[in-house]
This record gives C-alpha cells, sequence and structure tokens, in this order.
C-alpha cells in the first residue's frame, strides 16, 4: 500500500487515489475525446480489484446507454479493459453534439 494509503481509518471509506487520462475514440473520421478516471483503492473491497477505469461519456446512447468501464490488478490491466470496452458500441450524441 502507499503511503496515502494509511490516511484511511475505516475500510468502509474507500478511499482512492484518481489518476486520469484521455484518448480520441476514433468514429466515422472523427475524434470523439473521452476522458478516463482510473480509481486506485486503498483498501478494496472484498472481492474487488484494486483499479478501476470509467469513461466521462456513455456509448451507445440510442440504443442502451453504455459506460466503458473496466476493472484490473494493476492500472494497465483496468485501463486497457475501459478502452477495450470503449471500442465495443458507437458513441451517438443526441441532436448531432460532439
Amino acid at each position: 500500500m502507499s503511503e496515502w494509503g494509511y490516511a484511511q481509518d475505516d475500510p468502509k471509506e474507500q478511499l482512492a487515489q484518481l489518476h486520469f487520462f484521455s484518448i480520441n475514440k476514433i468514429q466515422e473520421g472523427e475524434e470523439i475525446e473521452m476522458r478516463i478516471t482510473v480509481k486506485e483503492f486503498a483498501t478494496p473491497a472484498l472481492g474487488s480489484l484494486t483499479f478501476f477505469a470509467q469513461t466521462d461519456k456513455q456509448t451507445n446512447q440510442q440504443l442502451a446507454p453504455y459506460t466503458p468501464s473496466g476493472w484490473g490488478t494493476t492500472m494497465l490491466e483496468a485501463l486497457g479493459a475501459c478502452i477495450r470496452e470503449l471500442r465495443r458500441f458507437p458513441y451517438q450524441p443526441e441532436g448531432g453534439e460532439k
């Protein structure tokens, strides 16, 4: 556990350090910026992994909105899983907004 993790007294508080990333989803020749936040938990809940990544935007909005995310034992694993999920469905903003 990193030094910052010792600031947590109660594991139920789920103290996490945040890491931010940005990626451009290429779709029909356009670039859509997606931000990914990775949470690194000091003490993950029982049965959970240490890293959780999630995008700031949903995909597949017109059929069944989906927020790409991923879990992992390492930051790379969680980030990679989130990016794979981001690629699964198209980004379909309402009213053509980007």
